[in-house]
């Protein structure tokens, strides 16, 4: 096991700006999210066109598959995380001011079915249902009614999630009266549907690679990132964020998306922004303790779900941080580690909370 060293994670410091960063300040909420900016430059000015090139006529043969190679590329391994990230931080905390609500769209309409997103589904899903619910029973996306160290178990979760996610989305927003998301969500879902349908018509090999096959990819890795994040749940306190959640530190995930790997502070302080999340977490460093709450140290999430995939507790346990001397010793952390994947059927209200 690890003992709490020094944090590498990005922190917000302050610095001078230079003559396009000041252009951009004055329509965005916080000038922490200037980053995000760029990156949307980026995407639109790379992916898109590339995206465009391969509905083009005169690209055909070898050229058409070249242009598809570095578009699956960039698309999957250079854009997609940063991308996921800065939707997920900006659903959280609105992009651009309220003076300028249309450039609030421009992320999950324009930018994000390139990515496999169907617009305001991820907003509807993850602020409309996943946060209230907390990974409990009523959470569509909840990993507790399953076997969490069962590659098995995990391809049952994403199986219903892929073909019934939707769906029951839909009849839990209208249950909890939640309508207006309810509406966005299905009106993303039939646009995204409609826009495909005809691009088909077009050109369907580049509607296949440009919208539906990234929309297969992303909810894959949307599950595995959701299964990873609540793999490890107390039987006896699950709704607690301490104790359902786990935090990843010091890796490059962190820097490449946003501080992501903080998943326990962000249940318990959703609105935080991304650069707060490594100081928050030092400062609260007891409350983990207390807890026995599960801290990776150079490990994320995906490596995590592998790692757990191959039942690997002793690399796990060694990558975890023992904060205040909370275990024993490594074979009292895998005992934990184990226990906290066992299969949960809830079958009582069960209360949400965060110690």
């Amino acid at each position: 096991m690890k003992v709490l060293g020094t944090i590498h994670d990005p922190t917000f410091t302050g610095r001078t700006y230079n003559r396009l960063d000041q252009f951009f300040l004055p329509y965005i909420k916080d000038e922490r999210d200037l980053p995000f900016v760029y990156l949307t430059i980026r995407i639109s000015f790379i992916l898109i066109p590339l995206a465009a090139l391969l509905f083009m006529p005169f690209i055909t043969g070898w050229v058409w598959w070249a242009v598809a190679a570095i578009h699956f590329y960039v698309s999957n391994f250079v854009f997609k995380g940063p991308f996921g990230l800065m939707l997920h931080c900006t659903s959280h905390r609105p992009f651009f001011k309220a003076e300028y609500p249309r450039l609030n769209n421009y992320l999950p309409w324009i930018l994000a079915p390139f990515f496999g997103h169907t617009p305001e589904t991820y907003y509807s899903h993850h602020i409309g249902m996943h946060h209230p619910e907390n990974n409990l029973e009523d959470d569509d996306s909840s990993t507790m009614e399953f076997q969490r160290d069962s590659l098995r178990s995990f391809l049952s979760y994403f199986g219903q999630f892929f073909v019934l996610g939707v769906h029951n989305l839909l009849g839990y927003l209208r249950r909890k009266n939640r309508n207006k998301l309810a509406s966005r969500a299905m009106t993303g879902e039939i646009v995204f549907g409609l826009l495909c349908t005809l691009l088909c018509f077009v050109n369907w090999p580049a509607t296949v690679l440009v919208f539906l096959l990234p929309l297969f990819i992303y909810r894959m890795i949307a599950m595995m990132g959701n299964w990873t994040q609540h793999a490890f749940v107390d039987f006896d306190d699950p709704g607690n964020a301490y104790k359902n959640s786990i935090t990843c530190i010091n890796v490059k995930y962190n820097k490449k998306c946003w501080n992501d790997g903080y998943h326990i502070s962000h249940h318990i302080r959703p609105g935080m922004h991304w650069t707060e999340h490594p100081v928050f977490f030092q400062k609260t460093i007891d409350k983990y303790a207390q807890n026995q709450a599960i801290i990776f140290d150079g490990l994320d999430f995906l490596q995590v779900f592998f790692l757990l995939m191959r039942k690997r507790y002793d690399v796990l346990a060694s990558h975890m941080v023992n904060v205040n001397n909370a275990f024993a010793d490594e074979d009292e952390a895998i005992a934990l580690l184990r226990r906290r994947t066992q299969r949960i059927q809830a079958t009582m209200p069960i209360e949400v909370s965060v110690a």
